[in-house]
């Protein structure tokens, strides 16, 4: 009898989906997506080279450095080359551990670990910019939609770990909801690059609360992830699949099982399977009554 879910029956493929599914520093290869493009952050980022960013309230703003404002424009102007970005991001910080910029320096660090795969790194420069800037959506999006995906049978502090990515996914998504539109981007563009920020805190959220076994809650998450992002995410699809199937919700397992089984990824096969099982019980439920 297939009941309850291939986190005990088939742990593997579960660590297969939640680790390996993840980003590359090209974006391709192995099934892998690239990072949606992330919206303008809020009011108050260190931005453009050579602009002076607000320092923290209760800090006096830094004199303009040359070398500095010259060495945050070569690692800002990098794009595409996540160990370039990395050297120069680590240069930076050895240099003017004071800067104005840094937290904006350990933002981009933060995405820039994930695409070199040195994923204990990526959480260590995350938690630096939250430090500094507490409403970065994008570090806390980003977090919030890794963390989950990284916890394991044999993972230490879990549970605290899935209670700080269910509280950064929260945070973003109450921040973003919130942003205004910049005056530089349309509203389509703006629309876009937001709705994938909110995907990716609803997917680390729906795979939070699949590792706690609250599957309903587990299945609302992951389809708002699924109905907000432009790309399918076989992962979201997968997990999806699995909370409807402990909810007996076999139709709906189906639909996501196919889902997955359509996009190229290591989940493929196994959605495959999985799809089959779901239609076959399916077909054997009896339907609900009028």
């Amino acid at each position: 009898m297939m009941s309850m879910i291939r986190k005990t029956a088939r742990p593997a493929l579960l660590a297969l989906a939640l680790v390996s599914v993840g980003w590359t520093a090209a974006g391709q290869g192995s099934g892998q997506q690239s990072p949606p493009q992330a919206p303008p952050k809020p009011p108050g980022q260190p931005a453009q080279p050579g602009q002076a960013a607000p320092a923290q309230p209760e800090a006096p703003t830094p004199p303009v450095n040359k070398a500095e404002e010259d060495a945050y424009k070569a690692l800002f102007e990098t794009k595409g080359n996540a160990e370039r970005k990395i050297q120069l991001g680590e240069d930076f910080l050895k240099k003017f551990p004071q800067s104005r910029y840094a937290e904006n320096i350990y933002s981009q660090l933060t995405a820039a670990y994930l695409a070199a795969g040195q994923v204990d790194k990526m959480f260590a420069a995350g938690e630096k910019a939250i430090e500094l800037r507490p409403d970065d959506v994008d570090v806390l999006s980003l977090l919030a939609w890794v963390m989950p995906r990284r916890i394991g049978a044999s993972t230490l502090d879990a549970d605290q770990k899935l209670d700080k990515a269910g509280k950064y996914g929260k945070q973003a998504i109450t921040l973003l909801v919130a942003l205004p539109k910049p005056a530089t981007l349309t509203e389509e563009d703006f629309t876009k690059a937001k709705n994938e920020k909110l995907s990716m805190c609803h997917s680390g959220l729906g795979i939070m609360y699949f590792h706690r076994q609250r599957y309903a809650d587990s299945a609302a998450e992951l389809e708002q992830a699924t109905k907000l992002s432009t790309t399918a995410d076989p992962t979201d699809y997968y997990v999806l699949g699995l909370a409807y199937m402990n909810t007996k919700r076999y139709g709906d397992a189906a639909g996501a099982f196919g889902q997955c089984a359509a996009a190229p990824s290591p989940l493929q096969d196994p959605c495959k399977q999985d799809l089959a099982n779901a239609k076959k019980l399916a077909g054997t439920q009896l339907a609900p009554p009028k």
